[in-house]
C-alpha cells in the first residue's frame, strides 16, 4: 500500500500548483459556511433596520418614563415641572377629531370670603387624547312595504341594497377591515378571528376566508386595469419573491412565486401615480415575466434574475441591473473577516451613492447630467480596478464571484449613466416586497394556488395606497360598494387608488 507521500507527484510546479488550489477551495468554503452562519444566526440586512432600531429605543424610553414616574412620586415638585414640560413641547390634537367636552366646576359660586356671587373671568382648557376600542355594531335595514286599498294586487316596497354576499352578514366595510388586517397588518384570518372573539361574535376562519375569495373576485378587474396602466409605463422596477403554497397532494408546500412590478417616479419629477402590482405564478421560468410584461417597452430595472434576459434578448425592454446587489456580495465578503479587495469595493459603491443621494428629486435632465459629470468618471475607473483584482486571485473563491457577477452585468450596471430617469439600484421594488414576506412569515404559506392570486390582487390594491398615501380600508370598502352597485366598467379608471384623496399628514402631537 502506498503512503501519503509516495502518492505526491514529484513535480515542484505541479505540486505548488495543487496546493495553491486546494487553498483557494479551502477559503471558498469558510466563506461559503461564514455566509451559512450570518444567514442563519447573524443579521441579514446591511443596514441596520428602522423597525429594529425603534424596537430597542421603545425599551431605552420605557426604562426612562418608569424612572421618572418614580421619581414624580417622591418629588412633587419635579412632577409639576415635567408637566409643564410636556405642555410646552406637545402639538395642538388633529382638528378632525370628535371633542367629547367635561365641564370641571367647583362646587359652590359663594365667595368664601365675603359670601358674595363669584363671577367667571376664564378657564383653563386642557386636551387629551382618547380611545373607543373597535367594536362591532348592527345595521338594520328597514324596507316597508305598501299595498293600494283599491287595488288588492298592488304591493310596493324599494328594492335591497345590493350586497357583496347575498344574504350574509358582513357590510362592505367589515371586509374591508378583514382584508386590510390581513395583508396590510399581516394578521392571519384564525388570528382575526380570536380577536373577534374576544368581542363575543364568532365568527369561523372559513367564513372569514370566504369573505376573502368573493372581495377578491369583485377586485381582479380593477388589479386588472392596475397592470395594464404598469404595462404602458416606460420604465419599471421587477423582482420577486417566494410563495409558499400548500400542496395536498403531497401532504406538504410547494414554492411559488409572487413576482411584483413597480413604477415610482417621484425620484426624478415623474408626474405618472406610483404603482405596485404582485403577479403569482407557480414556478420560476423565463416564461412567466415574458407573460406579466406582454406589450411593454422600455428601461427594466432588475436584480440578477437570469428570467428577464428573455425579454431583453427579444428587444422589447433595455435591462438596468442593480448596483445594491453588486454591493451586497462585497459586503457579505467584508463582513466575513478581512477583505481588503470587498473594503474597498464597498468605499468606491459607497461614492456612486453619495453623489445619488444629492440629485434625488431633481428633473431626469439634471440627474443625467450630473451623472455624466461626477459618476461616470469613477464607473469608469472601477471596471478596470475590478478586472486587474480578479486577475491576482484565485478564480474559485467567493471574492472572485463577486467581482464577475458585477463585471457581467456591467453594460446595465451603467445604463442609469445614460438616462436620469433610471435609478442606481433596485431598491422600489425590494421595498414593496417587504410587506409580502411579513405576511408569509405570519401566515406561513397560502392555503392553495388561487389562495396566493388572491393574495396577490388584495396586496397589490392595499400596497399601492400605500405608496400613495391613500388610506387602504376607505379605498377598499369604497370600490366594493360601487362594484357591487355596478360601477360602469367603461369608468374603471375612477376606481383607481391615485383618484382618491390623499390621507392628510398629521403632525406630531406628543
Amino acid at each position: 500500500m502506498r503512503s501519503a507521500t509516495e502518492a505526491l507527484p514529484d513535480n515542484p510546479d505541479l505540486l505548488k500548483a495543487m496546493l495553491l488550489a486546494e487553498r483557494a477551495e479551502s477559503e471558498r468554503l469558510r466563506q461559503i459556511i461564514k455566509e451559512l452562519q450570518r444567514h442563519r444566526f447573524g443579521r441579514r440586512a446591511e443596514s441596520l433596520p428602522e423597525e429594529q432600531l425603534q424596537l430597542g429605543l421603545e425599551e431605552v424610553e420605557q426604562v426612562e418614563a418608569a424612572g421618572g414616574a418614580e421619581s414624580e412620586a417622591k418629588v412633587p415638585a419635579e412632577r409639576q415641572q415635567r408637566a409643564a414640560r410636556r405642555r410646552a413641547n406637545r402639538g395642538a390634537l388633529p382638528a378632525h377629531l370628535p371633542r367629547i367636552e367635561a365641564l370641571v366646576d367647583i362646587a359652590s359660586k359663594i365667595c368664601p370670603g365675603c359670601s358674595g356671587s363669584l363671577h367667571r373671568i376664564g378657564e383653563d382648557v386642557a386636551e387629551r387624547l382618547d380611545i373607543v376600542p373597535a367594536q362591532f355594531r348592527v345595521l338594520v335595514v328597514r324596507r316597508p312595504k305598501y299595498a293600494c286599498r283599491t287595488c288588492e294586487d298592488v304591493v310596493m316596497q324599494a328594492p335591497a341594497p345590493a350586497r357583496l354576499i347575498e344574504g350574509g352578514l358582513p357590510t362592505e366595510a367589515t371586509v374591508a377591515q378583514v382584508l386590510v388586517s390581513k395583508y396590510a397588518d399581516h394578521l392571519p384570518l384564525y388570528r382575526q378571528a380570536q380577536i373577534y372573539a374576544r368581542q363575543g361574535v364568532n365568527l369561523d376562519r372559513s367564513t372569514l376566508a370566504d369573505w376573502v375569495g368573493r372581495a377578491a373576485f369583485l377586485l381582479r378587474p380593477v388589479y386588472e386595469r392596475l397592470l395594464d396602466r404598469l404595462r404602458a409605463s416606460s420604465k419599471l422596477f421587477a423582482d420577486e419573491t417566494t410563495a409558499p403554497v400548500l400542496d395536498p397532494g403531497r401532504g406538504r408546500t410547494k414554492t411559488g412565486q409572487l413576482f411584483a412590478y413597480a413604477r415610482d417616479d417621484r425620484a426624478w419629477g415623474g408626474t405618472d401615480p406610483p404603482i405596485v402590482a404582485y403577479v403569482y405564478a407557480p414556478d420560476r421560468k423565463a416564461v412567466r415575466p415574458l407573460a406579466h410584461l406582454a406589450g411593454f417597452r422600455g428601461a427594466l430595472q432588475v436584480d440578477g434574475y437570469a428570467g428577464y434576459k428573455v425579454l431583453a434578448e427579444r428587444g422589447q425592454v433595455q435591462l438596468a441591473f442593480c448596483w445594491s446587489h453588486v454591493r451586497r456580495h462585497f459586503y457579505e465578503l467584508a463582513q466575513g473577516g478581512l477583505a481588503p479587495i470587498a473594503a474597498e469595493a464597498l468605499t468606491r459603491i459607497a461614492a456612486l451613492y453619495r453623489i445619488e443621494g444629492g440629485i434625488r428629486g431633481r428633473s431626469a435632465e439634471e440627474r443625467r447630467a450630473v451623472r455624466q459629470q461626477r459618476t461616470l468618471p469613477l464607473v469608469e475607473e472601477f471596471q478596470p480596478w475590478l478586472r486587474q483584482k480578479l486577475s491576482l486571485i484565485s478564480q474559485k473563491t467567493k471574492l472572485a464571484e463577486a467581482i464577475r457577477y458585477a463585471l457581467s452585468r456591467w453594460p446595465g450596471l451603467c445604463l442609469f449613466l445614460e438616462d436620469g430617469r433610471i435609478e442606481i439600484d433596485n431598491n422600489v421594488v425590494e421595498r414593496s416586497i417587504r410587506p409580502l414576506a411579513l405576511t408569509r412569515k405570519n401566515a406561513l404559506f397560502a392555503g392553495s394556488d388561487g389562495g396566493a392570486e388572491h393574495w396577490a390582487v388584495i396586496a397589490s390594491l392595499i400596497e399601492t395606497c400605500k405608496l400613495l398615501g391613500v388610506e387602504p380600508h376607505g379605498y377598499i370598502a369604497d370600490v366594493i360598494s360601487r362594484t357591487v352597485n355596478r360601477h360602469p366598467q367603461a369608468r374603471i379608471d375612477e376606481l383607481m387608488p391615485w383618484e382618491y384623496p390623499v390621507t392628510p399628514q398629521l403632525q406630531v402631537v406628543a
